[in-house]
C-alpha cells in the first residue's frame, strides 16, 4: 500500500495505490500531512479500503506527482552514512550520526525540475532512503523501538550545492541544500511491509549509472538513526528523516556535477522511481 498526493502544486489530492488502483482519499483524509500522522490516518485509510468506502481516483494516471508528505515540520538529514561515501568525500567514517537540516521549502514532487541557482558551478545529487515519522518520539529507550514510531518509508533526492555546502568559512551545509527544488520527493510513501536493511538504492545521469549500492552498507541502521535523534529532540508525525547517499556523487570526482539540460533518475527496490530534470534558474 502507498500513499500519494496527485495533482497541480497546492490542490494536490490525498491519495491511497493498492493492488494497482488509485483511490480518493478525501473521504477520510483533508490532505496527507502531520495531522493526518497524528490523527492514525494510515488506519483510517486501510479501514476504508478494506470496507470499500474509497471510490478509484479518475484519471489518476494524468496527475501530477505531488509531495507525498505536506508541510512536514521538520527534514532532518544524515551525512555520510555510507563508509564509501565517506571515503569518497575525503572523511574518515563518522563515529556517530552527522546530523543537518533541509527547509521543508525545498521539497518536490517526485517528477518536478530541479532549478539550480543564479551561479551554480557544483550541483550535485544524493539518492537516499527517506523514513517519514508516524508517531511522537522522546528519547526512545533503544533502537529497538524505532518501527513503532515510524510510518513508512520513500525517496529522497538531496540535492545539494556543493561550493555553497563546502566553499564557505566553517562549512555551511544546510545553506547548500535549502535552495528550492532542492529536496525531490516521491512519488509514494510505502505504509506497507518494508525491510530497510536490504534495498537496493541506485542513481543514474543522463542514463548512464552513478550509484549503485545497497541500505545494509549503510554505518548506521534506520532504527539507530531514528534512536539517535530522538535523543536529542522529539521527532513528530510526518518529520522527514534522510537517511545519507551511497558513493557514486559529483563530489567524489569521478564525475561532472549537474547541468541545465541534465536528467536525474532515482529508484529504491520496491520504492518506484524518480526523474528530474535540471533547469537553469
Amino acid at each position: 500500500m502507498e500513499l500519494l498526493r496527485l495533482g497541480p502544486p497546492g490542490a494536490e489530492t490525498p491519495a491511497l495505490r493498492a493492488a494497482g488502483k488509485t483511490y480518493d482519499l478525501s473521504p477520510v483524509a483533508g490532505d496527507i500531512d502531520p495531522d493526518f500522522f497524528a490523527a492514525g490516518g494510515i488506519g483510517k485509510a486501510r479501514d476504508a479500503h478494506r470496507e470499500g468506502r474509497l471510490r478509484e481516483l479518475s484519471g489518476a494516471a494524468d496527475l501530477r506527482v505531488g509531495v507525498p508528505v505536506a508541510r512536514p515540520g521538520a527534514v532532518l538529514c544524515i551525512g555520510q552514512n555510507y563508509a564509501a561515501h565517506a571515503a569518497e568525500s575525503g572523511s574518515e567514517p563518522p563515529r556517530e550520526p552527522i546530523l543537518f537540516f533541509k527547509h521543508p521549502s525545498c521539497l518536490v514532487g517526485a517528477y518536478d525540475d530541479v532549478v539550480l541557482p543564479p551561479g551554480s558551478v557544483q550541483a550535485d545529487w544524493e539518492a537516499e532512503l527517506v523514513v517519514v515519522i508516524g508517531r511522537q518520539a522522546d528519547r526512545l529507550a533503544s533502537p529497538a523501538d524505532a518501527p513503532a514510531v515510524i510510518a513508512g518509508y520513500t525517496i529522497g533526492n538531496d540535492v545539494s550545492e556543493r561550493a555553497w555546502q563546502l566553499g564557505k568559512d566553517g562549512g555551511q551545509w544546510s545553506q547548500g541544500k535549502c535552495f528550492p527544488t532542492f529536496g525531490p520527493l516521491g512519488p509514494s510513501v510505502a505504509i506497507g511491509p518494508v525491510d530497510p536493511t536490504g534495498l537496493g538504492i541506485r542513481s543514474r545521469i543522463n542514463g548512464e549509472a552513478r550509484q549503485d549500492s545497497v541500505t545494509k552498507d549503510m554505518i548506521f541502521a534506520v532504527d539507530h538513526l531514528v534512536w539517535y535523534l530522538s535523543q536529542a529532540m522529539t521527532l513528530r508525525p510526518g518529520d522527514l528523516v534522510f537517511t545519507g547517499t551511497p558513493e557514486g556523487v559529483a563530489l567524489s570526482g569521478r564525475f561532472p556535477y549537474l547541468r541545465a539540460g541534465d536528467v536525474i533518475e532515482i529508484e529504491i527496490d520496491g520504492l518506484g522511481r524518480q526523474r528530474q530534470r535540471v533547469t537553469a534558474g
